[in-house]
């Protein structure tokens, strides 16, 4: 009898060591991948398992890529719905400069955001989810509003624009 626990004990260790998934509590990175792919944010209550430096393609299925920036901005405001193209033109308006964003967090009213420095972003997964009751105890799901007025917005292919249709995430309830 006891040789038929042995398969069934080393599909618990195995399965133990397979890591956790982006959005997981964690203390320490091996909590979230033994292969150190994926870093614990400790700073994120209870941690958060995610990876850091994505791009829209660079996340495992679960998550999204997600940039916040760093500091207090109050430059001049910019609509986060234009395209570069449309910014490139003659007399172009709400525009930002080359080596600043159009960014959604702070945003004055429905369509107005705030230029920022390309140099404050910083990028990282973090869980898609439809709701709240999707994310940890002390987290919120954040749609674009959410996201406006906590900050972060997810990183999506170039040409597209953040809006009510792009993908929500948990983060840290404010």
């Amino acid at each position: 009898m006891g040789y038929r626990l042995v398969p069934l004990l080393l599909c618990v260790v195995v399965l133990g060591a397979c890591g956790k998934e982006i959005g997981d509590a964690c203390i320490t990175g091996t909590d979230c991948s033994p292969n150190g792919d994926r870093l614990c944010d400790p700073a994120s209550i209870g941690g958060y398992c995610t990876i850091l430096g994505c791009d829209y393609t660079t996340c495992p299925d679960e998550a999204a890529c997600i940039r916040f920036f760093t500091g207090n901005f109050e430059n001049k405001t910019c609509d986060p719905a234009k395209t570069a193209d449309a910014c490139r033109a003659p007399n172009a308006t709400d525009c930002c400069s080359l080596d600043e964003l159009c960014a959604i967090e702070g945003a004055t009213g429905e369509i107005k955001g705030h230029c920022v420095a390309r140099s404050s972003e910083i990028r990282y997964c973090m869980r898609t989810c439809d709701s709240d009751s999707d994310c940890r105890d002390n987290y919120e799901c954040r749609d674009l509003a959410k996201m406006k007025t906590h900050g972060g917005e997810p990183v999506l292919a170039p040409g597209s624009v953040v809006d009510e249709r792009s993908p929500k995430f948990c983060a840290a309830a404010p």
